[in-house]
C-alpha cells in the first residue's frame, strides 16, 4: 500500500467527462414540475435563465458528457487536486482506520465551487450571455463564480445571504476582486426582496430568498442568465470529477472506500465525491457507505419531507421532488452559511429515498471541536460548512477503534475557512450556541408546502 501523506495525478489523467448518474438510477429521477401549472417542465421553460448547453445537461440520458477542451485548461490551474492520507489525525484518534480527504479547497476561491462554476460561465460565454445573476450563502460560490465570469468576460451579480454578508466580509470581497456586485440579500432591488423586507425588515435573509431576487433578476434582464452553484443536475454533474479523480488517486495507493461521506447543503460536493461510488454501489460492484452529513439547525435529509417543493421562497422555480423543510423556512444564521438550505438536490434526495445514502446532523459544538483537532493535526484549518463532514468521518474512525475494523474512510474537503476565522473566534471564546431547529418551526414550515402534488 501507499504509504504517502499525498496522493497527485497527472494533467494527462484529468477525466475527459463528467459522470451522468441520471440514466442509471434504479428509480428514475421525476421530473420538475412547472410552478403555474403543475406540468413537467419542458426545455423551452428554462430558456429565460439557462443556456441551451445546459438545459440539456440537466436534462440529459447520456452517461458520459464530454468535458470541453477550455474548461480544461482553466481546470488546470488547480486540478486534478491532491488526495491526502491524514495519517497525523489518524494518529491521533488512535484509530486502525484509513483517512483520505480530497483536497479542493486548492482552487484558486479555495473551494469545491469552480468545477462548476467555469463549467456554467463557459456554456453561457458560448451563448453570448453578458451577465450571471446568482445567489450566495457562505460566499463560497459567490466568490467561484465571480472568478469564473472574470476569466470569461461576464459580468457577475451575486445576492448574498444577509447574515453571511456581515458575518464574512472576506468573501464578500474576494468576491469584489474579481470584479463581482454583490449584495446582501434580501434586497430592495426586486419584487421578491422586497415582499421579505416587507413580511420581516429583521430578517436574516436565507438561501431561498437569495435565490428569488436572482432568478428574477435573470429573468427580467435580457442580457441576464441565471446560475445556481449547487442542487441542479447539471452542477452535480460538473462536480463529480472530484469522485473521478479520488477512485483513481485510492487505485494508485492500493486502496478502496468502506466509507465516502461529504457535508450536505444543497448537495454539490457530496454529489461530486459520492456519485461515482454510487455507480459502483448501483452496479453492485461495491458495497461502499455514502453519508451525507448536514447541521441540525437545518436538518433537510434528516427530518425534511420527500416532497414536491420549490426551490426558491417566492415561488418562481419549478417544483422539485426532494427533501424539504419548506421553502418558507428560515433557519437561524450558523457560521456554515453553505449549509443553511430548506432543501437538496433531487438526485442525492432519490437516492437517500431508495436508500443507497444515509444522512446524519450535527450541532456547532462538536463540528467546531472536530475541526480544531484537524487544524492541529493536518495543518489546514476547514471551513465551517466542511468541518461538518470532518466530524462525520472522525465519529466513523472511533467506531473502527472500538470495533478493531480497519476501513478506508474517504471524505470531501470543500473548503478552506481562511476566511472564517471570525467563527473560530466565537467558537474558542465559547460564543457558540447548539441550536436544533425547533419541530414545531418545520412543521409550521412544511405547512406552507404546494397542495399539488404531494410527492411520493
Amino acid at each position: 500500500m501507499n504509504e504517502s501523506y499525498k496522493i497527485h495525478l497527472s494533467e494527462k489523467e484529468m477525466p475527459d467527462a463528467w459522470y451522468n448518474i441520471l440514466p442509471e438510477l434504479p428509480t428514475p429521477l421525476a421530473p420538475p414540475l412547472h410552478p403555474a401549472t403543475g406540468k413537467p417542465v419542458t426545455p423551452d421553460d428554462l430558456k429565460p435563465i439557462f443556456p441551451d448547453a445546459l438545459i440539456a445537461q440537466e436534462m440529459s440520458s447520456e452517461t458520459w458528457i464530454e468535458i470541453p477542451s477550455e474548461v480544461k485548461e482553466i481546470y488546470k490551474l488547480w486540478r486534478p487536486s491532491p488526495l491526502h492520507r491524514a495519517r497525523n489525525l489518524e494518529k491521533a484518534l488512535g484509530t486502525p482506520a484509513r483517512i483520505y480527504y480530497k483536497n479542493e479547497s486548492v482552487s484558486p476561491p479555495g473551494s469545491h465551487k469552480p468545477n462548476t462554476a467555469v463549467a456554467q460561465a463557459y456554456y453561457n460565454k458560448k451563448a453570448g450571455v453578458k451577465r450571471l445573476a446568482t445567489e450566495t450563502g457562505a460566499g463560497q460560490w459567490g466568490s467561484a463564480l465571480s472568478f469564473a465570469c472574470k476569466l470569461f468576460g461576464i459580468q457577475c451579480t451575486v445576492y448574498m445571504v444577509k447574515v453571511s454578508y456581515y458575518q464574512k466580509p472576506y468573501r464578500r470581497i474576494l468576491m469584489h476582486v474579481w470584479d463581482g456586485e454583490v449584495y446582501p440579500s434580501p434586497t430592495d432591488r426586486t419584487n421578491a426582496g422586497r415582499a421579505a423586507l416587507a413580511k420581516n425588515p429583521d430578517t436574516k435573509g436565507s438561501l431561498g430568498m437569495a435565490i428569488s431576487e436572482a432568478v428574477e433578476d435573470a429573468a427580467t434582464h435580457e442580457d441576464t442568465n441565471y446560475a445556481l452553484g449547487s442542487v441542479l443536475n447539471h452542477v452535480l454533474l460538473h462536480q463529480t470529477v472530484i469522485g473521478l479523480e479520488a477512485q483513481k488517486q485510492l487505485a494508485l495507493a492500493e486502496d478502496k472506500a468502506d466509507i465516502v461521506l461529504g457535508c450536505v447543503g444543497g448537495g454539490s460536493n457530496f454529489g461530486g465525491i459520492a456519485l461515482p461510488f454510487a455507480r459502483d454501489k448501483i452496479k453492485g460492484k461495491s458495497n461502499v457507505e455514502l453519508i451525507g452529513i448536514e447541521p441540525a439547525s437545518c436538518p433537510t435529509l434528516t427530518k425534511g419531507q420527500y416532497r414536491y417543493d420549490y426551490g426558491d421562497t417566492a415561488g418562481m422555480t419549478p417544483l422539485l421532488l426532494m427533501h424539504t423543510l419548506g421553502h418558507s423556512f428560515e433557519p437561524p444564521g450558523i457560521h456554515a452559511g453553505g449549509l443553511r438550505y430548506h432543501g437538496d438536490a433531487p438526485v442525492l434526495c432519490n437516492l437517500v429515498h431508495s436508500g443507497l445514502i444515509t444522512a446524519r446532523a450535527y450541532t456547532q459544538n462538536p463540528v467546531f471541536e472536530a475541526a480544531l483537532l484537524f487544524a492541529r493535526t493536518e495543518g489546514i484549518v476547514p471551513a465551517p460548512e466542511t468541518s461538518h463532514v470532518i466530524k462525520g468521518a472522525i465519529d466513523e474512525a472511533l467506531k473502527c477503534k472500538e470495533t478493531g475494523e480497519e476501513k478506508c474512510i474517504l471524505f470531501c474537503f470543500s473548503g478552506h475557512g481562511h476566511f472564517d476565522l471570525a467563527a473560530y473566534d466565537d467558537y474558542l471564546e465559547g460564543k457558540l450556541v447548539d441550536y436544533e431547529y425547533p419541530e414545531e418551526k418545520i412543521a409550521e414550515a412544511l405547512r406552507d408546502l404546494p397542495k399539488f402534488p404531494t410527492g411520493i
